[in-house]
C-alpha cells in the first residue's frame, strides 16, 4: 500500500497533544519492564507508551483480567458480530486462519497465520486461495478441527436472515452455487465450487473474480471454527466452542462474561498468544461515566469499547499527571458521522440533506465528541485521513453553521419553513447523545425540528437504525454513525459503508444511507485495478461522491483518550484495532 504510515502520524500528534513529560516521561513515549520479561516489577507509567511499543512486556501467568463496556455486545458469535472490540476479544476464545499481529503499532497491522500454518497460497490469477491447518488443534471438547469446520463456520456467517451482523465479503466474493441459500436453509446444496475440503487440513476458497487481498477475508471472525454438531444458529452465541486459549464460563447476556482456560488449547500449536490470565471478567452495561471512575480507581483494567473516556472524566485525567501518564492518545482510522437517509421524505431531495449539513454546528459535534484533542479533527469527508486516497474536501463549512444557506437549501427542496424528521442515536453511548442533542440545537434554527430516538448498541444496527423497513416506519431521517476501517485501504474502509448492494431488508445494515449506482460503478472500478495509486484516486471518488451527495454527514476524524488500568502488562495499541491490544494483555 503507498499512504503514510498511521503509527508515525499517531506518535506524532500524541507526542505533540499529551507533551510526554508526565511522571518524568518525556523519551518519545515508550517505556519498557525495569524487571526484565518475568513481570517482577512494573513499568514506570509514561504518556502514550503504548503506541509504538508494547509497555510493560512480561510472561508472567495468573490473575483476573478485569473488563467492562457501557453496553451489550451485538454478539459473541465469531460469525455474528461487527464490532472491533468484538473482533478484538474474541481472538482469546476463537481462531481464524489468519489474524493480525499482537503487536503496538504498525506491527500490529501486519497479517501473521493463526489456525492456518501459513498465509494463503494463491492460484488462478487471484481467483483460488489455499490454507493449510495446522496439526494437532482442538476444539474445548477435545474434537479435532478440521478443515469442514472452517467452511461450515464461513458458510453459516453468509446467511443474514439469521446472523444478521458481520461483513458481507463472503457473500460477495465466493463463487456460490445459485442454488445455495445457507446452511439452515439448502443444507444439501454441494458447496465445493466456492469452498473445497480435500483433506481435514486444507481449504480451498474459490472466488468469482480475482482479489489479491483474500488474506484479509482468511482473518475475519467468520473463518473461526464452528463445530456443525454444536450449532444453534442465532443461540450459538450463548455457548460459543472455543478454539482459543480461553473459553466461556458464564454467558449473562446483557451483564457478564466470564472465560477461563481451555484445557484443550495446545500452546504448541500456537506461536502468538500468551494466554496470560486464569481468568477474563467482563461486565456488560455499565454506566459509562461509572466505568470511567473505576478505570481511574483502577478497579478495572481495560474499557472494553477502546473508544476513550468520556467527556466527564477528560479534565480529571488530564488535570492529573499521575493519571494522565496512563494515557494512550491514538489517532484511529475512524470517522464518526451521521447518516442522512434518503429512504425518508422529505430527505430523498439532496438540497434538504444539504440543508441539514448547512445548518450543523461541527464545532458542537467536535465538542460532543470530546474536543480536538480528545474527539479528534472537524472531518470534511467521509473516508479519514489515513487511507489511501484521502482527500480534503470543502463541499461545506466546517464552523458553527450557516444557517443562512441552510435556509436557502430549504427553499430550494420545497420546505423554506423547514421539516420535522426523526434521529437515531446509540441511547448507551453518551457522546452519541450530545451529538444528537447538538443537531437537534443546530438544526432548529434553520427551522429542521429533530425528534431524539434513542435504541441499544447492541441492536442498533439489527433492529433500529440498520433495519430499513424500521427506519421507514419510523420516519427515522438521521442516525449517529462511525466506522473504522476492517483494514487500512480504501477497500477495507469503504466497501460495506457505500455500497448499496450490501444493504440487505433483513437488518444488519451498516450502510445506512448510501445508495447510488453511480458510487457503485466507482466501487466496481476499484475492485479490479491492479495499480495502487489508480485504486486509491477510485476510492477517492467513491469518497467525494459521497459528500457531493449529502448522503453522510461526518463530525469528526476520530481520536481518544485511553486509559490504561493499573498492573496490566503486555499493553500495545494495536495498529489493526486502534485500541489495546486484547489477545495477550496479562495481570501484574
Amino acid at each position: 500500500m503507498t499512504k503514510k504510515s498511521a503509527a508515525a502520524v499517531v506518535a506524532a500528534t500524541a507526542a505533540l497533544a499529551l507533551g510526554l513529560t508526565a511522571c518524568g516521561g518525556g523519551d518519545g513515549g515508550t517505556k519498557k519492564t525495569e524487571g526484565g520479561s518475568s513481570g517482577a516489577s512494573a513499568a514506570k507509567d509514561v504518556a502514550n507508551a503504548a503506541l509504538e511499543e508494547v509497555f510493560n512486556p512480561s510472561d508472567k501467568k495468573g490473575g483476573t483480567l478485569k473488563m467492562a463496556v457501557s453496553e451489550d455486545w451485538d454478539s459473541v458469535d465469531p460469525g455474528d458480530t461487527y464490532y472491533a472490540m468484538s473482533w478484538n476479544l474474541l481472538r482469546i476464545y476463537g481462531r481464524p486462519l489468519v489474524t493480525f499481529n499482537p503487536g503496538a503499532g504498525a506491527k500490529g497491522r501486519e497479517l501473521v497465520p493463526d489456525l492456518a500454518e501459513s498465509l494463503g497460497t494463491p492460484s488462478d490469477g487471484g481467483k483460488t486461495w489455499t490454507y493449510k491447518l495446522r496439526a494437532g488443534v482442538k476444539f474445548e471438547d477435545g474434537a479435532a478441527i478440521t478443515s469442514k469446520d472452517v467452511k461450515y463456520a464461513v458458510l453459516r456467517s453468509m446467511d443474514k436472515t439469521t446472523l444478521v451482523n458481520g461483513p458481507t465479503y463472503f457473500n460477495d466474493w465466493l463463487d456460490l452455487p445459485k442454488d445455495f441459500k445457507s446452511v439452515y436453509k439448502t443444507p444439501d446444496v454441494n458447496t465445493d465450487q466456492a469452498i473445497e475440503t480435500p483433506d481435514d487440513q486444507t481449504i480451498v476458497f474459490h472466488l468469482n473474480r480475482p482479489y489479491g487481498g483474500f488474506d484479509y477475508f482468511a482473518a475475519l471472525p467468520g473463518t473461526v471454527p464452528v463445530p456443525k454438531a454444536k450449532d444453534d444458529g442465532v443461540k450459538y452465541r450463548d455457548h460459543v466452542v472455543a478454539s482459543g486459549p480461553y473459553k466461556f464460563e458464564k454467558v449473562e447476556a446483557g451483564k457478564q462474561y466470564t472465560l477461563v482456560r481451555n484445557e484443550n488449547w495446545d500452546p504448541a500449536t500456537d506461536p502468538i498468544r500468551k494466554a496470560l490470565p486464569d481468568r477474563y471478567e467482563i461486565s456488560l452495561g455499565v454506566n459509562a461515566d461509572d466505568l470511567d471512575n473505576r478505570l481511574i480507581a483502577g478497579d478495572l483494567h481495560v474499557d472494553v469499547a477502546g473508544s476513550g473516556v468520556q467527556p466527564a472524566a477528560l479534565s480529571r485525567v488530564l488535570s492529573d499527571p499521575a493519571i494522565k501518564a496512563r494515557t494512550d492518545n491514538p489517532t484511529q482510522a475512524r470517522t464518526w458521522y451521521t447518516s442522512i437517509i434518503g429512504d425518508v421524505p422529505p430527505l430523498d431531495n439532496i438540497d434538504c440533506r444539504k440543508a441539514v449539513i448547512y445548518a450543523a454546528d461541527r464545532v458542537g459535534l467536535q465538542n460532543a465528541y470530546g474536543g480536538e484533542f480528545a474527539g479528534g479533527d472537524i472531518a470534511s469527508s467521509l473516508m479519514p485521513p489515513s487511507i489511501g486516497g484521502w482527500k480534503k474536501l470543502d463541499l461545506y463549512p466546517t464552523g458553527t453553521g450557516d444557517v443562512e444557506k441552510a435556509k436557502a437549501a430549504l427553499a430550494a427542496c420545497g420546505h423554506p419553513d423547514g421539516f420535522e424528521t426523526n434521529m437515531a442515536y446509540r441511547a448507551d453511548r453518551p457522546k452519541e447523545k450530545a451529538t444528537a442533542e447538538s443537531l437537534q440545537q443546530a438544526l432548529a434554527k434553520a427551522g429542521i425540528k429533530l425528534t431524539l430516538k434513542g435504541y441499544p448498541t447492541s441492536d442498533y444496527f439489527a433492529l433500529y437504525a440498520g433495519k430499513p423497513d424500521f427506519v421507514k416506519k419510523n420516519s427515522i431521517g438521521l442516525a449517529t454513525n462511525g466506522w473504522g476501517a476492517d483494514w487500512n485501504d480504501g477497500f477495507g474502509f469503504m466497501s460495506q459503508i457505500t455500497d448499496s448492494r450490501t444493504i440487505r431488508a433483513s437488518g444488519g445494515n451498516y450502510n445506512l444511507s448510501v445508495k447510488n449506482p453511480e458510487i457503485d460503478a466507482l466501487i466496481d472500478k476499484a475492485y479490479v485495478e491492479t495499480d495502487t495509486a489508480k485504486r486509491d484516486a477510485l476510492w477517492g471518488e467513491v469518497d467525494q461522491k459521497v459528500m457531493e451527495n449529502a448522503y453522510v454527514l461526518p463530525s469528526v476524524y476520530a481520536k481518544s483518550v485511553m486509559v490504561r488500568g493499573t498492573g496490566m502488562t503486555n499493553v500495545a495499541v494495536s495498529g489493526a484495532w486502534d485500541m489495546y491490544d486484547y489477545l495477550n494483555l496479562g495481570v501484574a
